[in-house]
This record gives structure tokens, C-alpha cells and sequence, in this order.
């Protein structure tokens, strides 16, 4: 009885090292989008640097889907993915870029973004624990505290907090939606990103291009479009098949507590004392979500 509990416990340990490392990869790989993106886009136009993300991506997802026979859903789920799709991923994106088009800077719209762990417990969960909510809200609150000076000092144009609330709307929507399918990622992204590459061309007759095709465009290109769109892609679909999607989802208050310190070693920009507090009351906040979520996975 001990050698089973013994195998049983190292199998437990293992799995839960293994979560950990898909996480904390995840959250790693992400946090370098931002940077990247900024990079990427001192070389070409936001809706080109998209277009081109859409494309470099699709194509790679062609490659794998080519080499393992895989290539559509299921029957009866090929809609389903598509929709979910064309919100977490297309929708997002396109309000994304229209946001800060508009104005909004990227420390106003992650605030805004910050609500979704929020939103989406809201609309799953019947009933959280107050601790657990508090938890949300003190990470959102430290959040808002490492883009202080973005929050204070940028332009707040209607149409830009519209778009910022329906890339908002769009990616809590569309992770529900996601979560709701029960297949392996490498069935939906294939499709997803093949439609979404379609709507930007759709779309390109009315938006500005402009490319410099040089290595400062290649190095964010790569980044955008294999690392983040397909490597992060994978392992985020993979963490909301396997997660409560509130614990998911609040896996995005570590973006910019990742990204501040990758911005302090690779670009040298010295954090503040108000970014240090934020990063502390995010990791305090996420603390209480994870100790307090439910036993059970709320009903979807």
C-alpha cells in the first residue's frame, strides 16, 4: 500500500511540475509579445505587421497539419471553432489595433483588458468566494498601478475605449466559447487562423500598408507569428482545456509584471517604486484566485 501511495504521489508531483512549467512558459513567451510587437511596428504599418502575423502563422500551422493528416474539426464542431475563432483570436486583434489606432494607449487598454478574469467569473461561476473576487480585484488594482503614468497622462477618445471594450468583449466571449470544445488544439487553430487571415485581406483595400522588409521587421515577425501565434497559442488552448477558465484567464495579470522586468533587462528601463507595489499586489491577488477557487469546475 505505501509503493502505491508513493507511485501515486510522484505521479501527482510529476503532473503538477508539468502544469507549472506549461504556465510559467506560457506566461514567459507571452510577455515578450509586447515588446516585439513595439519593435515590429518601427518597421511596418499595425494592420501590415498583422496581416503579416496572420499569414507567417497560417502557413506554419499548414506545415504541421500537412505532416500529421490533420486538418478540419470534427463534423458538428467546424462552426463552433470557427466563431471562437474569429473572436478570440480575429475580433480581439482587429479591435486591439484599432484601439490604440484610435488613441488608446497600451497601458489604458491592458487596464481594460485586466477586467476580463472579472467578467468571465461573473458569467461562469454562480457563486465566488468574497476572497476570492478580492483577489481579482487586487490584482486589477496592481495592474492599474504599474500603467500609472499611462493611465494619467494618455488621451481617452470615445471611439478608442469602444473598440478597447469590444477587444474586451471579444476575447471573454470567444475563451468561453473555446473552452466549450472538447478537441485537440492543432483541430481548431489550423481553421482559425485560415479565416482570419481571410477577413484582414478582406480588409486591406482600406488600411494603410507600409513594410520595411529588413531584419529589424523579420526578428518581431518570427516572434509574433511562430512563438507567440502558434508556440503560446498551443499552450493557452491547452491550459483552458485543462483549468478552471477564471484561474486561466487571470494568468494574464502576470503579462506585465513579465514584461516590465524583460523591458528592465534586455532594454534597460529602470522600474518604479509604484511598478514594484503593482507587480506585489498582482502576485498577492492571484494568490487569493487560485487559493480560493472552487473544488468543482463551474458549470458552463
Amino acid at each position: 500500500m505505501r509503493i502505491f501511495d508513493r507511485c501515486f504521489i510522484m505521479r501527482l508531483d510529476s503532473t503538477s511540475l508539468s502544469s507549472f512549467g506549461a504556465t510559467a512558459l506560457f506566461v514567459l513567451l507571452w510577455s515578450g509579445g509586447a515588446i516585439f510587437a513595439r519593435l515590429g511596428l518601427d518597421h511596418a504599418s499595425p494592420f501590415a505587421f498583422l496581416v503579416l502575423r496572420f499569414a507567417l502563422a497560417f502557413i506554419a500551422l499548414a506545415l504541421i497539419a500537412g505532416h500529421s493528416g490533420v486538418w478540419l474539426p470534427e463534423r458538428g464542431l467546424r462552426w463552433p471553432t470557427a466563431r471562437a475563432g474569429l473572436l478570440m483570436i480575429g475580433g480581439y486583434s482587429l479591435c486591439y489595433l484599432l484601439a490604440l489606432a484610435e488613441g488608446i494607449t497600451p497601458g489604458v487598454l491592458a487596464t481594460i483588458l485586466g477586467v476580463q478574469p472579472i467578467l468571465t467569473l461573473m458569467l461562469l461561476e454562480r457563486s465566488a468566494s468574497p476572497l476570492r473576487l478580492l483577489g481579482l480585484l487586487l490584482a486589477l488594482a496592481g495592474l492599474a498601478m504599474i500603467v500609472a503614468d499611462s493611465l494619467l497622462y494618455s488621451a481617452m477618445s470615445i471611439p478608442g475605449v469602444l473598440f478597447a471594450l469590444a477587444a474586451l468583449l471579444c476575447i471573454t466571449v470567444g475563451t468561453i466559447a473555446q473552452k466549450n470544445l472538447q478537441q485537440a488544439p492543432m483541430r481548431a487553430l489550423p481553421l482559425q487562423y485560415g479565416l482570419c487571415l481571410l477577413g484582414s485581406l478582406a480588409l486591406l483595400p482600406s488600411q494603410r500598408w507600409q513594410v520595411q522588409y529588413d531584419i529589424g521587421l523579420i526578428v518581431p515577425l518570427l516572434w509574433m507569428g511562430l512563438v507567440i501565434s502558434v508556440g503560446a497559442q498551443l499552450l493557452l488552448y491547452r491550459l483552458i482545456q485543462a483549468g478552471n477558465l477564471v484561474n486561466v484567464t487571470s494568468l494574464f495579470y502576470l503579462v506585465p509584471v513579465s514584461t516590465a522586468l524583460l523591458d528592465y533587462l534586455l532594454l534597460g528601463n529602470r522600474l518604479s517604486l509604484r511598478a514594484l507595489l503593482g507587480m506585489g499586489a498582482i502576485l498577492v491577488g492571484l494568490a487569493l484566485v487560485f487559493r480560493f477557487a472552487p473544488k468543482t469546475a463551474p458549470t458552463q
